[in-house]
């Protein structure tokens, strides 16, 4: 049965208990420079740093007695991963977490802190398919997908229930896109409010501008971007929503999500990853078509190598 809206409005209810509520925050100064009225969805403030503990905690607590006492695994670069591990901890089950081996340090170690057990592998999506699978074939654990899963759509589009309730009148939002769990549970959203909805994409992994493009899902692609957080190509389940009811797939280079990245760090003093400062990248991409509106960005994480800025 494919995810709705309601599903949505039930996954809010299910996560209430294990997420937080997140702030909704403005900038004079981003709008000056905009032409917009901005309001920054902080999930970077949320349980592991990021949005994806909406959609663990949906797809963990969804789960019946018995099939949960098995554990839940995953591939994950990062954030996925870490929630899905948050989530299986309060549920007190196993989590098996697959993870690439050039995946950021700070986001592996925040798996292992959760107590989930970190199985690494080649930087490829082969890989960790393939080893997802012998990991599910020794545990018997259950798989929970990152992004193609209806449980996970909708967990993730709580976040855009919980912004179109604190911000009213708004004209547009905007949400990255990597598998396309965020942007089709917001889409969901989006749809049911009559609130035009856009993605935005690093122009070095634009998969899913591509797909949009075509019509046909890419399912293969080389990324190369800034954007750890979006590199995987969207999912089936996903896509179908989307190319249903998103205008648009917006673009953005490194070099012009790192500027919006420093602009939301010194601007706002919040502290958010690259896959989050696309959303205000392709603001500044496409001044004409925001100019003017009251526009709400997903801010989806903020679990930053210090190490390793791009600015």
């Amino acid at each position: 049965m494919a995810v709705a809206f309601k599903d949505v409005v039930s996954a809010a209810e299910r996560v209430r208990e294990h997420v937080h509520e997140t702030p909704v925050l403005t900038s004079h100064l981003l709008d000056e420079i905009t032409g917009a009225t901005l309001f920054f969805k902080c999930e970077n403030l949320q349980k592991v740093g990021a949005f994806k503990a909406r959609g663990g905690a949906n797809a963990v607590f969804s789960l019946d007695d018995s099939t949960a006492a098995k554990g839940v695994a995953t591939h994950s670069s990062g954030n996925h991963g870490a929630a899905l591990a948050r989530a299986a901890k309060l549920r007190g089950i196993p989590a098996f977490i697959v993870v690439p081996s050039n995946a950021r340090a700070v986001k592996i170690e925040a798996i292992r802190g959760y107590g989930a057990k970190v199985i690494l592998c080649k930087p490829t999506l082969q890989a960790r398919e393939d080893t997802l699978a012998e990991v599910i074939k020794d545990t018997g654990a259950v798989e929970v997908h990152p992004y193609d899963d209806e449980l996970i759509i909708a967990g993730q589009g709580t976040a855009m229930l919980e912004l179109t309730r604190q911000v009213e009148g708004l004209d547009a939002a905007i949400t990255p896109v990597g598998g396309g769990g965020l942007l089709a549970g917001s889409t969901l959203v989006a749809a049911e409010r009559g609130i035009p909805i856009y993605g935005a994409e690093p122009r070095g992994a634009d998969d899913a501008f591509r797909s949009m493009q075509s019509g046909e899902l890419v399912r293969q692609h080389e990324p190369d971007t800034i954007c750890d957080g979006l590199l995987t190509t969207v999912g089936e389940r996903n896509f179908e929503i989307i190319r249903g009811h998103v205008r648009e797939i917006l673009l953005a280079s490194d070099d012009e999500i790192a500027e919006a990245m420093r602009l939301l760090w010194t601007r706002t003093k919040l502290v958010v990853e690259p896959s989050s400062a696309i959303a205000l990248a392709v603001v500044l991409n496409h001044p004409d078509l925001f100019k003017g509106k009251r526009v709400g960005l997903v801010l989806t994480g903020g679990n930053v190598d210090l190490a390793d800025l791009p600015f």
